[in-house]
């Protein structure tokens, strides 16, 4: 009868090498059975970093992936710490394993820095212009891509999807109607509750109607509406397509033949541009609603007189001038929630960091455009 053998510990014992250097030298087992007994032992060993030079595992006696990944992450974490450390000891298979992990997984430990480090700020603030510029080329490859395939659709009208893009409408325009007219009616209804609380005591109450009907109409319908349609449909967007990612189904896509962009981008960011436009109309509506409301009962406005007021305050102008920036909100946030969907790893951790990026960087580039908007129309006297 075969007995199982039993495992022998990890151990790490730190040995001089010199005066001004140390080795690690590691014994026992170090494998899968083992892992949760070194890395704790990792933990509580306090190394010198400055004196260490080499890790010496000729004395393991057993060594699976497990364990040598743990001593492939451990070297990792004390070179980033600055010291370059050898690792001895290697048989040719035990070598060839750690050539294969140092290949497949480099450490991603990075130095520890200060949090008031002037070098680690600007490292911090190259990264971020690096991945912006990546970003930027990724959402120019979508744009690129997607003004090939609507020039393929426009010469075969046939190819267009028009049962996707209906069933993107309804999940983007027709189930955001109710929570889009009722943040409005809110913001409408507080803006004049506040413009008619500190215009009231110049005696120039009925002045907040065309506070409420230009700041609406021009500004706050349109931001806020794609706003929550950022944080609604570009979040399901990203969701979406990195599920699809994960299962692979792009990737199948892409064997038999069918375009990504044609199949999955397009419909959504047609949709989304079809659909903002409605409801910054329907925002517009229910703020200005809330505003007459508020009016009539906080400033005694009759809505004859909020009317009349309000027609006098704004044109047709005032209105375009916000339904137009809508389309081009909704390509950035449709774009956005592309590119991101179709960076997600095979992980639900990078499905989820992708989704909130992709919410946060679709808000603060719909605030640049409505600035480069309100530039614009300024420059045109509009």
């Amino acid at each position: 009868m075969a007995f199982l053998e039993k495992n022998v510990a990890p151990e790490l014992n730190l040995e001089p090498d010199g005066p001004d250097h140390q080795y690690l030298s590691l014994c026992g087992d170090w494998t899968v059975s083992t892992l949760a007994e070194a890395e704790a032992g990792i933990k509580e060993l306090a190394v010198a970093k400055d004196r260490l030079t080499c890790i010496d595992v000729s004395k393991i006696v057993n060594l699976d992936t497990s364990g040598a990944w743990l001593i492939h992450r451990t070297r990792g974490r004390l070179e980033f710490a600055g010291r370059k450390v050898e690792l001895t000891g290697l048989t040719p298979e035990r070598k060839d394993l750690f050539h294969k992990i140092e290949h497949y997984h480099p450490p991603n430990y990075k130095p520890e820095r200060s949090s008031l480090s002037i070098v680690g700020f600007l490292e911090a603030t190259g990264r971020q212009m690096v991945e912006a510029a990546k970003d930027g080329m990724a959402m120019l490859h979508i744009l690129g891509s997607l003004g090939l395939v609507i020039s393929t659709v426009l010469l075969q009208p046939k190819r267009l999807r028009s049962i996707s893009i209906a069933v993107q409408f309804d999940r983007s325009c027709i189930g955001a109607v109710p929570i889009v007219a009722l943040m409005s009616f809110l913001i409408g209804a507080i803006i004049s509750q506040q413009g008619g609380f500190y215009l009231k005591q110049f005696g120039a109450d009925i002045f907040v109607v065309d506070l409420a009907g230009i700041l609406v109409l021009r500004e706050i319908g349109v931001i806020l509406t794609a706003i929550m349609v950022a944080g609604r449909s570009g979040s399901a967007f990203t969701a979406e397509l990195g599920a699809m990612r994960m299962q692979e189904e792009v990737d199948a896509l892409h064997v038999i033949g069918l375009s990504v962009t044609e199949v999955l981008v397009l419909p959504r960011i047609l949709a989304l541009m079809i659909a903002l436009p409605i409801l910054t109309f329907i925002a517009n509506m229910s703020a200005l609603f809330g505003s007459g409301l508020v009016t009539w009962a906080y400033l005694d406005i009759p809505p004859a007189a909020f009317l009349a007021q309000l027609q006098a305050a704004i044109t047709v102008d005032t209105l375009v001038a916000g339904l137009v920036k809508a389309p081009f909100m909704a390509l950035i946030i449709g774009l956005i929630a592309c590119v991101e969907g179709l960076k997600v790893e095979g992980s639900s951790e990078s499905l989820g960091r992708h989704t909130t990026m992709s919410v946060v960087k679709a808000i603060f580039l719909v605030i640049v455009v409505d600035g480069f908007f309100a530039v614009f129309f300024a420059a045109i006297g509009v």
